[in-house]
């Protein structure tokens, strides 16, 4: 499957809906999106992978590097994960001492804190 990156605003959020595989395939098409969302001066986004079926080493690369992109130009990057098979994976790789895995992009948007 293809992966689709949706683009809304929610406060002073920009929020990017991840649909698909995050995987070698489609990884290349979220980083370009944190590319463009950095570059465009966002210093808040939350990445929404509450429709992504399948994530992989590429894939939490790219959020990985997605955090570092945001945190080396002040920002920060919230990850709202509520499926639980993707979730584990976060915690196998102990990436949840990372992030802060939330239920849903409320919950992400209202725990943030002011840039």
């Amino acid at each position: 499957m293809q992966l689709g990156v949706h683009r809304y605003e929610r406060d002073s959020c920009v929020v990017l809906t991840v649909l698909g595989d995050l995987d070698l395939a489609g990884a290349p098409r979220l980083r370009q999106s944190v590319v463009s969302e950095t570059a465009a001066g966002i210093r808040h986004l939350v990445l929404d992978l509450t429709a992504v079926d399948f994530i992989d080493s590429i894939g939490l690369g790219v959020v990985v590097g997605a955090l570092r992109r945001l945190r080396a130009h002040d920002g920060e990057l919230s990850v709202v994960c509520p499926e639980q098979r993707i979730r584990r994976v976060f915690e196998i790789c102990d990436l949840d001492r990372i992030f802060t895995l939330h239920g849903t992009v409320d919950d992400a948007v209202a725990a943030r804190e002011p840039v």
